[in-house]
């Protein structure tokens, strides 16, 4: 596996002009973002040696190389999750070739069902700690030298870039809600009694992805932030049929504003 990671990044290495230190992930609903980015470099994951390939409408599958708010940045446009049947280490495989690129700090989004009776749809959630709920764990197997056997996960999203982004909202008056994300592998949507169970757990929102990036990240010794469009309710009597594709324009209509604090963020990091 390190040595098909190492091989991967030595391919990109040959064809990326710059030397990024800062990764997005573009998640459901919000691979418009990458408008936002001057791009240098576009490449389908189709023509990256050993790089899984989105299958999910919304995910358009391409890695950008780019400028964002005045910084050098890598981009995923499209995601890998669990729910496709790759595994672990193939959902994780594009955070194992940031690290060898060079990759300081990754921002993660994505949508999630809210579970928090506060919360409406439309809002943005700044993720202050996650829930492992997937049946697989992406550092299962030999430890790879990027980290340690037992990583901490005491910090998993950084601080620093938390009190960040607060400010950033709040100079530009974007309402944000914090809250403990929790990631189970889908592909259905939560049951009434399961978004129930997830709250008692301690979770104000629910997807499925961002949780196996993010402990990989951790274990590579980036910072990481992340962010959650709510994009349905799990609150109970505010329940009501989903679909993929109301999530994708629940997702669309509020991606600007998680757009311009990542923006912000990025060009103050």
């Amino acid at each position: 596996m390190y040595a098909k990671i190492q091989e991967t990044a030595q391919w990109l290495k040959e064809r990326i002009s710059t030397q990024p230190k800062t990764a997005i992930i573009l998640g459901t609903g919000l691979g418009r973002l990458a408008e936002e980015i001057k791009v240098k470099a576009r490449i389908s994951y189709n023509d990256i040696p050993h790089m899984p390939v989105s299958t999910i409408e919304g995910h358009s599958g391409c890695l950008i190389v780019g400028e964002l708010g005045g910084k050098d940045i890598l981009a995923m446009q499209g995601r890998f999750h669990y729910y496709e049947g790759y595994s672990m280490k193939e959902v994780t495989f594009p955070i194992r070739v940031m690290h060898e690129l060079g990759i300081k700090t990754l921002f993660v989004s994505n949508a999630g069902g809210g579970m928090n009776p506060d919360f409406e749809i439309g809002d943005l959630m700044i993720i202050t700690d996650h829930i492992n709920f997937f049946p697989e764990h992406p550092l299962h197997g030999p430890n790879l030298p990027t980290g340690p056997r037992f990583p901490d996960m005491s910090e998993a999203y950084d601080k620093g870039l938390i009190a960040l982004a607060d400010r950033i909202a709040q100079e530009k008056g974007i309402k944000v809600q914090h809250g403990v994300y929790l990631g189970t592998q889908g592909p259905t949507y939560e049951t009434p009694a399961e978004y129930r169970m997830f709250h008692i757990l301690g979770a104000d929102s629910v997807g499925m992805s961002t949780v196996p990036e993010v402990i990989v990240a951790n274990h590579c010794g980036m910072k990481v932030f992340g962010m959650s469009i709510i994009t349905d309710l799990g609150v109970e009597g505010k329940i009501v049929e989903v679909s993929h594709e109301e999530v994708q324009k629940a997702a669309n209509a509020v991606q600007p504003l998680m757009a311009e604090i990542m923006r912000e963020m990025i060009m103050n990091s």
